[in-house]
């Protein structure tokens, strides 16, 4: 019988990155209450609320597996919001130049009928290039990244902040890490290759 999926996440960035090995899918963005709680690790926080959100999307489905994922951005050890104001993001922007931003996403798996769940994580660190006010401010203006932790977009403008980028999967940086998704999906004995319908 085949197999639903749905992602948890409203993202169009997450549903195109979805699109490269799974052909169908629904999206639902579940509304969870993302603060973090007392003391709790970077690691801990995405992983938890990608839990969260795949388990309270779940809830809207009798079956399927449901795919959660969130991430976080550190630097000097601190966790990095959503700027959300035009000045958060030029002085998030300005921390970053020239330094190293790290980047945890967390991905997870739950089948709904077995309750069976699976959790990973990936990380990926980004290093920026020495960057001025004038451009700081040019690229803000230009691509608006105020709901973006760490106020860039990855997969637009905001690739010509980086100087490099260093990671296991370049998926991870906009929220979906596809070879460690697909990694998780083979627990549940899922092969993507097996979904694709015939292009030719």
């Amino acid at each position: 019988m085949k197999t639903s999926f749905i992602l948890a996440s409203s993202s169009p960035f997450r549903k195109s990155i979805l699109k490269k090995i799974l052909p169908e899918f629904d999206a639902f963005s579940p509304d969870i209450d993302e603060s973090p709680k007392l003391n709790e690790s970077p690691l801990n926080l995405v992983e938890r609320l990608a839990i969260e959100k795949a388990q309270t999307a779940s809830q809207f489905y009798e079956k399927g597996i449901v795919i959660g994922s969130d991430q976080v951005a550190l630097f000097a050890e601190q966790i990095l919001g959503k700027p959300h104001t035009r000045e958060k993001a030029i002085e998030q922007l300005s921390l970053f130049s020239g330094q190293k931003v790290q980047f945890i996403t967390s991905l997870a798996v739950f089948d709904i009928e077995s309750d069976k769940i699976q959790v990973t994580h990936d990380i990926t660190q980004v290093y920026f290039r020495e960057l001025t006010q004038n451009q700081i401010e040019q690229y803000i203006d230009t691509e608006q990244p105020l709901n973006c932790a760490g106020s860039f977009k990855s997969e637009g403008l905001g690739i010509v902040l980086f100087d490099k980028i260093v990671g296991e999967d370049p998926n991870s940086l906009v929220g979906l890490p596809l070879i460690k998704l697909t990694s998780l999906l083979k627990e549940f004995n899922i092969d993507p290759l097996n979904l694709q319908t015939n292009k030719s």
